[in-house]
Parts: structure tokens; C-alpha cells; sequence
């Protein structure tokens, strides 16, 4: 007996079918259902029938929004109920039409050319056709040539690095006059002023992308033509000089590294990165902020050298370099020590200022053999006693002389603080990647460690004084001068002076109590009627994070794009809908505002998320490789997988912080039903329980909360005093 199927399954519509409308230029657009399971050339013989149009082979269905991708078997499933798309030329075709009018004698015809060619080739499918057609080399010649050195040269160079982006060539295999022509636009005067970031952009890529051809860029680019563009009032040209200059900087060996900037600083260009770019009137953009990073860390990497170099104790310098830092402190008029003792008499007395002076050996050599900070330690105490040297001697006499053990030892101290100094600014660690977090402070002025140095072993003796500490309390001081300069650090002081003042208004009782304060902030109390108030408490305010974060998500965020060469050169936009069901996310120019969802081109729906990724397990951060240099992306990196026709794709994300990080992935976490497990969500929960706790127990103020509920009573022996509700009073 045959039986019908269930109401609900025949009523539903098909999973593989999306309503869309496809648009052609002066035709009436066309209201389809597209079958996702029809192969797309079936879907475009019907749409060409239509429209009467014969040859469907030569038509190619393109988005009508945004970079006008064109549709493919394997990214067709970005199609969505309610897409609009386009009907145009097939890319292979209209690859071949637009590198044809590349050749065309006609100046306008070019432009126009190259105009669409630039707008195409974002497209992997189109950049794959021209690319196969020797798009490159044709563009290369253009660029070679220089007949237009205006806006026809631009175009060129612009869409030369659209199509390099997509990393199917390698930079490696472009000719060595190539790149001389575009160093030569580097290095010529009156260039139109669209060409230069264009080709230092280019150049960029060049030189971190291939050893050999970033050596000749260094021998052919002149450093003096890279401040000649850093001094001109242009942002972007200015930003693209940077990045330039980093990444020759990077490129270069330690010593060829050091030669460089002390080029630089002799061309005053610390001064002016201080005065014209930190400070100036105009906001610093994202990618100014890490090259100035990235410049920070370089010349910090400088001393990484000495940090990793023992004390020689058969060195005549550092031997003679020991005894100038005793004689400063013991023998300031420079007379010898001990004139007519015996040399063992001498050497006792040497050994003895030595300890004095605090080191832990008689031999101070035995001392400096730690590495790090090996003989780091040895300049900067030597810097202090030359540029400070009243400081220095008030600092060695007054606690050398003391006889009540609190006596603070400069030496031990000196080589505990250096180590510190480089914890705190990452000496020796490879950049960052995406960081931008520069300090001011260190363009400055010259010599910016050792002066900060000079502050720092200022601010030791002041907080041992105040510790009223002795030599087992040493550690407990290190720590606490450690948090004093990691708090001031992390304000970002614009100068010295303002480090000093501010590291100097930190003294150990304030840092007391905002340990103190931290610490209620972090803990409850751990009574028993308490955490079960909390327990009770948590379902409701774990409900108001979702709530926040599913809002933060719809206010959207501007994510950055991390190319072949891991240089963040793009943005894309990001949010979910109000009605909380799909994703709508697209590119957006850098300083512009954050686009409104109605006109974002693409869009997933959250029904189709199938799971949330984050860290070594994101697609885009595994194809990175290990090492060190991924630390942070591995930190910000996330990812959603979702059915992609037949196979799993990805919609990868790298947080611009942090916090963006814990937003988003609690907010992807509450849209799939899992539980918000980040570290922000923890913190906020507890803040929410500990305000509410306090608001409930605003009446129990200096009421004693027992640790056990009190006992109930024994049952009354009748039940006689029930009431009789019968009897009617008279």
C-alpha cells in the first residue's frame, strides 16, 4: 500500500535552491531560482536563452556588488537568497579583450583599459586568465617603458601588485632591469605623486620576498632618497618610504643594520619621526604605527649583541672599563689607590670597594659572566657614573657606608635591572608581525635604553628605601620595580621626563594598593550562602554577556587581511544582523567609515556555521608555518567553517586585539549554542557577580554571614495551635 509523504517534507522548499536576479545591461532584469545542484553551465545556457542570446560559452556570471567576482563551480555556494548578479563577458574572453587594448595607440583607450583591469583584477578567476596570457609581462613593459610617467604608469603599477597579491608568481622571478625602473621612479624628482607609493610599495614586497634582488634595491635606493620622501607632507608617500626603510633594515646583517641607523640618527631622522610624524596633526594610520614598531624593536635589537656577551676577564678594556666605574664611586679625583702599598695590599683593597660597590664577587668579572645580560650591564653602569655622576656617587656612598644591613648593592642591583629592562621591552625577540604598540618615548632622544636605565636604577634605590628592604628581601624589590616600570611603560609616556615624573608618583604604597585593590576586585568572599547566591546569580548575568556580545557583534568590526607576504595592506568590515542570522562582511578602503550592513556584498548565514576555530587549528594560521615570529596571530587568529558545495571553507579573521579576539569568539559561541569559554567572558562574570553580590548584601552591611545555615528546631510536640477557621467571631 503506497503512502504519502509527510506534509512537512513536501511543503519544504529544496535546500539547494536560492532565489536571485540576474541583470544585464539594457535588458529587463530576470527573477530566477537557481538550482545549486545544475551544473553553472546549465544555469547559464538558460539565463542566455532568456535573453535570446546564442554562444553561452561566452558569458560568465559575475556579482553585481563589490569586486564584481565572478561566480565559479567551487565558489558558488556564496550565492544566497537574495544575491543579485551580472551577466558579462567570460573572463577568459574579456582577459583577452582588455590585454588586446593594452596594445592599442590610442592614450584614453589604454586608460580605460587599465581602469578596468585594476577594478578585475582583485578576481582570482580573472587574474588566473591574464596571468596565463603573459598579463604580467605586458604590464612590465608598460612599467619599463615610462612613455606615461602620470596616470597611465600608476594604473600599471597598481594593477601589476593586484595580481602579484594573489601569490601565483613568485617576486622572485621579476628581471633585474624591472626592478631597476622602478627604483628608478623611486629616486626621480617631480614624479606624479600617485607613482612613488606605488612603487615603493612594490619595491617592499622585492625586498622581503627575495634576498637578491632586496640587495640590489639597498645598493640601488639610496637612504638619502628614503628621508627625501619621509619629509614630504604626504601620509601615504610616507608610509610606504617606512616600510621601505623596515624592510631593508630587516633584510640587513647586524652590523649592516647598526651602519644604517647610525646614518639615520646622524640625519636627524629620530627627530623627525618625533616632531613631524608622532606628533603630527594628523592621526598616525595603523600601518605607520607598526612600522614605528617594528623601527623601535631594530634599534633596540642593537644591544641583543652585548646582552648575549660574557665579561672577558682577559680583556685590558673591560678590565680598565671596571676600574674607572671604582674609581668614579671611591676615588673621584682619580688619585691611586694605595700609593706605596704593596701590590697584594692594593689588590685587598681593590677587592674590597669592589664589594662595596656591590657586586657579589670579589672578582666582578665572575659576576658579569651571566648572560643575558652579560656585559649590557657593564655599559650601562658606566653610562650612569659618566651622565649622572653625582646620582651615581650619593647612590654607591650612602648605601656602601650603611652598617644597618639595608644597605641596596648597585652593582647586583644594575645587572638584576638590565635583565628586566630587557624582559619588559622584548630584546632579542623577533618582531611582531601585527603589533603596533611603539613607545614614543624612544624617539626621543639618542642613547633612549641607558637614559632609561638611569631612571630606573634612581627608582630602585627610592623603592628600597621605602621597602625599608634588606638583601633577602631583594627579589620582593625587583618585583615591585618591575611592576612600577611595566604600569609606566604600558601608559606610553611621550618623553623621558614625563617617564620619570610618572614612574616616580608609582612609590611602593601606591603600588600596594592597587595590588589591594585588584585583589577584592578578584576575589569574594568564600562563605558558603555566598558562592550559592552566586550560583543562582550566574544563569541570569551569563545572560546579559550574551546579550552584549551578540550586540557587539552586530555594531561590527573592521578586520585586517593578511597577504602572502603577512603585511596587513587591507581591510574588511564584519557584523551580524540584527535578526542575529547572518553574517554580512566585505572590503572597505582604509579611512573610511564602517559601511552599513545593507551594503555589504557578501553575507553567511549562521545556519550554515558548522564550527568555530581558533589559534594553530585556523586554516590561514597552519599554512603559516611554526615559529616564534606566529605567536601573535596564533593569539588573534579565528575561524568559521561552513559547507562549501561539496567541500568544507573557512571565513578566516585575525583580531585586531585581544579583546576583539574574546568579543567575537563569545559572540560565534553563543550563535552555535556552546558556551563562552574566553577569558574576558570569565572577568566580566565576575565583575557582574560581585557588583550584584554587593547590591544584595547592601542590608547585611556588619551582619556576620555564618558559614553553616542555623539548625532547624525540633517539631513542637502537638499541633494544637492550628486555627479554627469555623468558628465566626461574634
Amino acid at each position: 500500500k503506497l503512502q504519502a509523504p509527510p506534509p512537512s517534507r513536501t511543503m519544504a522548499p529544496p535546500r539547494n535552491v536560492v532565489k536571485i536576479a540576474v541583470q544585464m545591461r539594457d535588458a529587463i532584469p530576470q527573477l530566477i531560482r537557481l538550482d545549486q545542484a545544475k551544473p553553472l553551465a546549465a544555469v547559464l545556457k538558460e539565463v542566455c536563452d532568456a535573453w535570446s542570446l546564442a554562444h553561452s560559452e561566452r558569458y560568465a556570471l559575475q556579482f553585481a556588488d563589490g569586486h564584481r567576482k565572478y561566480i565559479t563551480e567551487n565558489n558558488r555556494t556564496e550565492i544566497k537568497n537574495g544575491s543579485i548578479l551580472c551577466l558579462s563577458t567570460a573572463p577568459d574572453l574579456e582577459a583577452e579583450r582588455l590585454l588586446g587594448g593594452l596594445q592599442c595607440g590610442s592614450r584614453d583607450r589604454r586608460r580605460e583599459t587599465l581602469q578596468h583591469l585594476v577594478l578585475l583584477a582583485p578576481d582570482m578567476t580573472f587574474a588566473q586568465e591574464v596571468i596565463s596570457r603573459d598579463g604580467l609581462q605586458r604590464l612590465g613593459t608598460i612599467i619599463e617603458d615610462g612613455d606615461d610617467l602620470g596616470e597611465l604608469l600608476a594604473l600599471a603599477l597598481r594593477a601589476f601588485l593586484e595580481l602579484m597579491e594573489h601569490g601565483m608568481v613568485s617576486w622572485e622571478t621579476l628581471s633585474i632591469p624591472f626592478v631597476r625602473k622602478v627604483v628608478c621612479y623611486v629616486n626621480m624628482n617631480l614624479m606624479d605623486a600617485s607613482v612613488q607609493p606605488l612603487a615603493l610599495r612594490l619595491l617592499e614586497s622585492v625586498t622581503l620576498s627575495s634576498p637578491a634582488l632586496g640587495q640590489l634595491v639597498k645598493s640601488e635606493v639610496p637612504l638619502d632618497r628614503l628621508l627625501v620622501h619621509l619629509q614630504v607632507m604626504n601620509q601615504q608617500l610616507q608610509t610606504k618610504a617606512m616600510a621601505l626603510l623596515t624592510a631593508l633594515l630587516q633584510g640587513a646583517s647586524s652590523t649592516e643594520r647598526k651602519h644604517m641607523l647610525d646614518y639615520l640618527w646622524q640625519r636627524n631622522l629620530r627627530q623627525f619621526i618625533y616632531k613631524n610624524i608622532i606628533h603630527s596633526a594628523a592621526p598616525l594610520g595603523d600601518e605607520m604605527a607598526h612600522h614605528l614598531y617594528v623601527l623601535q624593536a631594530l634599534m633596540l635589537g642593537l644591544l641583543e649583541s652585548r646582552m648575549r656577551t660574557p665579561l672577558d676577564p682577559y680583556s685590558q678594556e673591560q678590565r680598565e672599563q671596571l676600574q674607572a666605574l671604582r674609581q668614579a664611586a671611591f676615588d673621584p679625583e682619580g688619585e691611586s689607590l694605595g700609593t706605596g702599598l704593596s701590590a697584594d695590599r692594593r689588590r685587598s683593597l681593590c677587592a674590597r670597594e669592589f664589594r662595596k660597590l656591590g657586586f657579589s664577587n670579589s672578582n666582578p668579572a665572575q659576576d658579569l659572566e651571566r648572560v643575558p645580560p652579560g656585559v649590557l650591564a657593564l655599559d650601562n653602569m658606566l653610562y650612569f657614573s659618566r651622565h649622572a655622576p653625582s646620582a651615581y656617587s650619593r647612590f654607591v656612598l650612602e648605601n656602601s657606608s650603611r652598617e644597618d644591613k639595608h644597605e641596596c648593592p648597585f652593582a647586583r642591583s644594575s645587572i638584576q635591572l638590565t635583565v628586566l629592562l630587557c624582559e619588559l621591552l622584548r630584546i632579542g625577540e623577533p618582531c611582531s608581525e601585527t603589533a603596533q604598540d611603539f613607545s614614543p618615548m624612544f624617539f626621543s632622544q639618542d642613547q633612549s635604553f641607558h637614559e632609561l636605565f638611569c631612571v630606573s636604577i634612581q627608582l630602585l634605590n627610592k623603592t628600597w628605601k621605602e621597602m625599608r628592604a634588606t638583601q633577602e628581601d631583594f627579589d620582593k624589590v625587583m618585583q615591585v620595580v618591575r611592576e612600577q616600570l611595566a604600569r609606566t611603560l604600558a601608559l606610553k609616556p611621550s618623553s623621558l621626563e614625563l617617564f620619570r615624573t610618572k614612574v616616580n608618583a608609582l612609590p611602593y604604597g601606591e603600588v600596594l594598593r592597587l595590588r589591594q585593590t585588584e585583589r577584592l576586585h578578584q576575589e569574594g568572599t568564600l562563605a558558603p550562602p555566598i558562592l550559592e547566591l552566586r550560583e543562582k546569580l550566574k544563569p541570569e548575568l551569563m545572560g546579559l554577556i550574551r546579550q552584549q556580545r551578540l550586540l557587539r557583534l552586530c555594531e561590527g568590526t573592521l578586520f585586517r587581511k593578511i597577504s602572502s607576504r603577512r603585511r596587513q595592506d587591507k581591510l574588511w568590515f564584519c557584523c551580524l544582523s540584527p535578526n542575529h542570522k547572518v553574517l554580512q562582511y566585505g572590503d572597505v578602503e582604509e579611512g573610511s567609515s564602517p559601511p552599513t550592513p545593507e551594503n555589504l556584498p557578501e553575507q553567511l548565514p549562521v545556519a550554515d556555521i558548522k564550527a568555530l576555530l581558533t589559534g594553530k587549528d585556523c586554516p590561514h594560521v597552519r599554512e603559516k608555518g611554526s615559529g616564534k615570529q606566529n605567536k601573535d596571530l596564533y593569539e588573534l587568529a579565528f575561524s568559521v567553517s561552513y559547507d562549501h558545495g561539496e567541500e568544507e571553507a573557512y571565513l578566516n579573521f585575525i583580531a585586531p586585539s585581544k579583546r576583539e579576539f574574546h568579543l567575537w569568539t563569545d559572540g560565534l559561541s553563543a550563535l552555535l549554542g556552546s558556551p563562552m569559554g574566553s577569558e574576558q567572558t570569565r572577568l566580566d562574570l565576575e565583575q557582574l557577580l560581585t557588583m550584584e553580590t554587593k547590591l544584595r548584601l547592601l542590608e547585611l552591611e556588619n551582619v556576620p554571614i555564618p558559614e553553616q545555615p542555623p539548625p532547624i528546631p525540633p517539631p513542637p510536640t502537638n499541633f494544637n495551635f492550628c486555627y479554627d477557621c469555623s468558628i465566626v467571631e461574634p
